[in-house]
C-alpha cells in the first residue's frame, strides 16, 4: 500500500487525477492553461492572417483562407482520431490500469504512423481536384496549390502534435501543450515576418513557417511524455494484440468521421462562397477566423469535460461527470454573453480591422451579428458533445456531425438564392442548433441510464470493462 501511495504522489507531479478531489478547482486548474493554449493558437492564426493580408494582399489572403476547409477535412480527421484515442487513455488511467494504458499508447504510436502516411499521400494527390471541386477562383489557384502542397507535405508535424497533446490532456496535463504553443507561436510569427517581408517568399513562406513551428510544438510534447513514468514503454508493451487496434479505431473513427462530415458541409459552403468571387472568399475567411477565436472558451471547456468524463467514466464516478458538466456549461454561457455581444455590436470594427475592400467589409458586417446571436448553440454543443465522447459513445457525436452536414448544405441551398451571402451565416446557425440538441439529449439519456444502477455496481462494472485486457 505504501508503495502504491508513493507512485501516486509521484504521478501527480506530472499528471492529474480527476476521479478524486474538489471538482471545481480541478476543472478550473485544467481549464485556464488549456484556454491560454487555444487562444494563443487563434491569436497566431490572426497574426498570420494579418501578415499574409498586409504583406501579400487580399488575393493571397483568400488563397490561404480557401485552404481552411480542406485543411480541416484532413487535419480534423486526424484530430478526431487523436481525441478518440485519448478517451481510452483517460479511461484506463481513471481505472488505474497502467498496463492497459501503455498497451493503448503503443497501439496509438503504430496507428499514427500508418495514418500519417495515408493522409499525407491522399491529400497531396487529390489537392488539385479538391480545389477545382471547391470552385476556386483561377486568380488564387496557383497560390492555393503552393500553400497546400507544403502544408499537407508537413502533415506529420500536425498529427504528431495532435496525438501527443491529446495523450497529455487525457492524463490531466494541460500545461505542457501551453508551453509548446507559446514557443511555436513565437517561432511561427518570427518566421512569417522573415519569409514574407524579408525573403519575399510569398504564401510558401507562411506554409513553411506553419510546418516548422508545429515540429517544435510536437517535440516539446513528446519530450514531456517520455518523462512520465507510468507511460514509459518497454519492449513488451509494443507487442500489441489486434484487439487494441480495433478498440482504438472503433472509438477514434466515429470522431474522425464527425469532423470530416462537418468539414464536407463547410466545403460545400466554401464552394458557394467562392462562386461569388474573391472578395466573398476573403470575407468568409475572416469571419471564420473570428468565430474560431470567440468559440475558444467553450471549445476549451469541451476539451476539459472530455478528459474529466473519460477518467471518471473509467472509475465509475458518473455523478462527478454531471457535476463537472455543470461547471463547463457555466463557462460556455459566460463566454457566449461576452463574445456573442462583441460579434453583434462590434461587427463594423471587427470587419474593418481585417479587411481592406469595401464589399468584403460589408459582407462580414452582415455575417458576424447573425452568428453572434446564436453563438450559444455552438458553445453548448462543444461541451455536451465532448462529455458524450468522454463517456465512450463516439457514434452519437458522429451522427450529430452528419446532421450538421445535411443542415448546413440544405440551408445554404434553400436560402442562397433569396438572401445571398447571409445564407452562409444561417447555415452555420442551423447546423449548430441541430447538433447541439442531439448531443444534449444523448448526454442526459446516457447519464440517467447509468445512474439507475447502484453506485457500487456501476463502479465495479466500469472498472471491470476498462481493466479487461482481452
Amino acid at each position: 500500500m505504501r508503495l502504491f501511495r508513493f507512485r501516486m504522489l509521484d504521478m501527480k507531479t506530472t499528471v492529474r487525477d480527476f476521479t478524486d478531489g474538489d471538482i471545481k478547482k480541478q476543472i478550473l486548474a485544467f481549464f485556464f492553461p488549456m484556454l491560454i493554449t487555444n487562444l494563443l493558437q487563434q491569436i497566431y492564426n490572426f497574426v498570420d492572417t494579418m501578415i499574409v493580408g498586409k504583406g501579400l494582399g487580399d488575393n493571397s489572403l483568400a488563397a490561404v483562407g480557401n485552404m481552411g476547409s480542406l485543411f480541416f477535412l484532413i487535419v480534423g480527421f486526424s484530430l478526431g482520431l487523436s481525441n478518440g484515442f485519448g478517451i481510452l487513455i483517460a479511461q484506463s488511467y481513471g481505472a488505474k490500469n497502467f498496463s492497459l494504458l501503455r498497451k493503448n499508447l503503443a497501439a496509438i504510436i503504430h496507428l499514427s504512423i500508418v495514418i500519417t502516411v495515408v493522409l499525407t499521400t491522399f491529400s497531396i494527390l487529390f489537392l488539385p481536384a479538391a480545389l477545382r471541386l471547391l470552385k476556386t477562383d483561377p486568380v488564387i489557384m496557383a497560390d492555393s496549390l503552393k500553400y497546400g502542397y507544403i502544408v499537407f507535405g508537413g502533415l506529420f508535424a500536425s498529427i504528431l502534435y495532435n496525438v501527443s497533446s491529446c495523450v497529455l490532456r487525457s492524463l490531466g496535463d494541460s500545461r505542457t501543450p501551453l508551453y509548446a504553443i507559446i514557443t511555436s507561436s513565437v517561432i511561427n510569427i518570427a518566421l512569417d515576418i522573415m519569409f514574407i517581408f524579408v525573403l519575399k517568399t510569398g504564401v510558401e513562406g507562411a506554409a513553411y513557417a506553419t510546418v516548422l513551428s508545429q515540429v517544435i510544438s510536437s517535440l516539446i510534447c513528446i519530450r514531456k511524455l517520455r518523462r512520465i513514468d507510468i507511460i514509459r514503454l518497454k519492449r513488451e508493451d509494443y507487442r500489441v494484440k489486434g484487439i487494441f487496434y480495433l478498440r482504438l479505431l472503433l472509438n477514434g473513427i466515429p470522431m474522425a468521421l464527425m469532423n470530416s462530415v462537418t468539414a464536407v458541409g463547410c466545403m460545400v459552403v466554401q464552394a458557394f462562397v467562392n462562386e461569388f468571387g474573391v472578395e466573398y472568399t476573403s470575407a468568409y475567411s475572416v469571419c471564420s477566423r473570428y468565430l474560431n477565436l470567440f468559440m475558444n472558451p467553450a471549445c476549451t471547456a469541451g476539451t476539459v469535460i472530455s478528459a474529466f468524463s473519460g477518467q471518471n467514466f473509467g472509475a465509475g464516478q458518473y455523478k462527478r461527470i454531471r457535476q463537472g458538466l455543470r461547471i463547463c456549461i457555466s463557462i460556455a454561457i459566460l463566454s457566449y454573453l461576452i463574445f456573442g455581444s462583441v460579434l453583434v455590436f462590434g461587427n463594423h470594427y471587427l470587419a474593418s480591422f481585417m479587411l481592406k475592400g469595401e464589399l468584403a467589409r460589408s459582407l462580414a458586417e452582415t455575417y458576424l451579428p447573425i452568428t453572434g446571436i446564436a453563438l450559444i448553440m455552438v458553445d453548448g454543443l462543444f461541451v455536451y458533445r465532448s462529455a458524450v465522447q468522454g463517456m465512450g459513445y463516439p457514434l452519437i457525436p458522429m451522427l450529430s456531425g452528419i446532421a450538421e452536414m445535411f443542415l448546413r448544405i440544405g440551408i445554404i441551398l434553400f436560402l442562397t438564392g433569396g438572401i445571398g451571402f447571409a445564407a452562409t451565416a444561417f447555415a452555420e446557425v442551423g447546423a449548430w442548433s441541430g447538433a447541439f440538441m442531439i448531443n444534449m439529449i444523448a448526454f442526459y439519456a446516457i447519464y440517467f441510464a447509468k445512474t439507475k444502477t447502484s453506485p457500487r455496481m456501476v463502479h465495479h462494472a466500469a472498472k471491470g470493462a476498462v481493466s479487461k485486457t482481452f
